[in-house]
């Protein structure tokens, strides 16, 4: 069993430690950051309860709808509006990286709760592969979304725009994501190019959010 359980959270934190100490200008309190990987963690029970009824209701009828619309668009709006009630206007978030630490925060909960669970129920053999795809995923779908939700808040113009893209960017990954295993038979040869191009896109949006945050200390000091 503790195998199992160190095996469900270390890929998890591992990588949400990665994304908190690249915060050069004062990590964020730590107490916040629990909370908010908290938040993600308890998402997993109302939406592993609002997946069951839908499908038990037959309102999945496909591997589209099951794809983006009961994985991708219910994990993603629920991240997205726990980071904008309880994180966008917390005093913490003060600078365009904060957004990247609180949005792989929250995804990262949610990846390790599922994680977890998916490795109690069928053993620890899958922990390599669940910390590749699944706990990975999760997470750059969660440096997306903060790095607009940094952007939005930090933006003068368009902040509803970068708050908007906050949520459709990582839906519609997410819901490639899950398209790609569901539907391809061979789906191993089209989601390592994916996840190659999620990795290269994630970093990508860090560099930038590091840059924003970097132009914002400099006109902090003038």
């Amino acid at each position: 069993m503790l195998v199992i359980v160190t095996a469900g959270i270390a890929p998890g934190l591992a990588l949400l430690s990665y994304f908190y100490l690249r915060d050069y200008y004062g990590t964020e309190p730590v107490s916040i950051v629990l909370r908010t990987f908290l938040f993600g963690a308890f998402l997993v029970f109302p939406l592993m309860f609002l997946q069951y009824v839908l499908d038990a209701e037959g309102l999945i009828v496909n591997d589209f709808m099951n794809s983006f619309v009961i994985t991708g668009f219910l994990e993603e709006f629920f991240k997205w509006f726990i980071l904008m009630y309880t994180i966008y206007h917390h005093v913490s978030f003060d600078e365009p990286y904060d957004g990247v630490v609180y949005g792989s925060a929250v995804s990262l909960g949610f990846a390790t709760a599922e994680n977890l669970f998916y490795l109690l129920a069928n053993g620890v053999e899958f922990a390599f592969g669940r910390a590749l795809l699944p706990v990975s995923s999760h997470a750059l779908f969660g440096v997306i979304m903060g790095y607009y939700f940094g952007k939005g808040k930090f933006t003068v113009n368009q902040k509803r725009m970068f708050l908007f893209l906050a949520f459709l960017v990582p839906f519609i990954l997410h819901g490639l994501y899950d398209y790609i295993l569901l539907k391809e038979t061979h789906w191993m040869y089209f989601i390592v190019p994916f996840m190659i191009f999620l990795w290269w896109l994630g970093l990508s949006k860090v560099k930038k959010a590091r840059i924003l945050s970097d132009i914002h200390a400099s006109q902090m000091i003038n």
